[in-house]
């Protein structure tokens, strides 16, 4: 089977840009699961609530490319100098949508 894909599997080799895989909602959900491995369960529903919305918060801040320690003080403090992650993801795609003009 994988000779039979071959050509497809080195595609990579010639095009750096094209990505490995295509499933990046997957690793998000696997990313949970890890962190529920690792720190088993938490004692409350409010605790996985709160776990599971920290772990998004840190993996958008990563994958934005943001500082999540200053992100997390940043809004803790209420200082707000830093974008919200929402503005940083709209920004994100407005760079990557080509101009039609």
């Amino acid at each position: 089977m994988t000779l039979a894909k071959k050509e497809a599997l080195l595609l990579v080799l010639d095009h750096p840009f094209l990505p490995l895989h295509n499933n990046g909602s997957e690793l998000g959900t696997r990313f949970q699961a890890r962190m529920r491995d690792i720190n088993f369960q938490t004692n409350s529903q409010n605790g996985t609530k709160s776990k599971d919305t920290f772990a998004t918060i840190v993996q958008t801040a990563r994958k934005l490319k943001v500082n999540v320690y200053q992100y997390v003080y940043d809004r803790v403090t209420k200082q707000f100098e830093m974008p919200s992650l929402a503005e940083l993801i709209l920004l994100n795609k407005a760079q990557r949508v080509p101009s039609t003009t």
